[in-house]
């Protein structure tokens, strides 16, 4: 397979379910795919342009209340590409979080500051875990009507088990700096 770009891979997913306009796509990215992909509107209107010219997607009129919006759909040619990428070995998989780059040089920051960012990393977690649980919730209901439900119900399990971790580790970590800094 050709070097691809993963951001054509999760167009043509988005896709395979069903025909959406690049503004649906970007809802999506927001939602059911931000906590373990995303993307913006920068790359994903030249993205889906270029699948367009690659015969891979279709791009038709779909405008409605004049407004200029267009509808894409994944061809038989797209579906083709993107089950050769998924039978492929995943590349890498990565953990990239501005916290942990900040706590790793923490001890120019200070300990206050390090619980200041893990505080802040926290409260995020929080905030956005009652969506996991609810969707797990959604799901487990749903699961045995379509096949793809039980794919969304392993990667929101996925998500639930590690936010809950990062939790885990959040209070860990914020115990351990506090013993460092009342040692000061």
């Amino acid at each position: 397979m050709a070097i691809e770009k993963k951001i054509d891979c999760v167009l043509l997913g988005l896709l395979s379910h069903e025909d959406l306009t690049g503004y649906e796509i970007k809802k999506r990215m927001d939602t059911s795919l931000k906590y373990f992909w995303g993307a913006s509107y920068g790359s994903i209107y030249p993205a889906l342009g270029n699948l367009v010219d690659r015969g891979l997607a279709e791009k038709r009129d779909g405008a409605e209340n004049k407004r200029n919006k267009f509808v894409y759909s994944i061809t038989e040619a797209g579906r083709g590409y993107l089950k050769e990428w998924l039978q492929a070995p995943a590349e890498r998989d990565e953990l990239r979080y501005e916290t942990l780059l900040k706590l790793f040089f923490g001890n120019e920051g200070g300990v206050q500051q390090a619980i200041a960012h893990i505080d802040a990393f926290q409260k995020k977690i929080e905030k956005e875990l009652p969506y996991l649980v609810e969707a797990e919730d959604t799901l487990k209901k749903v699961i045995d009507i379509d096949d793809a439900h039980q794919y969304y119900f392993l990667t929101v399990e996925f998500g639930i088990k590690t936010y809950r971790a990062y939790l885990e580790w959040c209070e860990e970590a914020k115990a351990m700096l506090g013993k460092e800094d009342k040692q000061k």
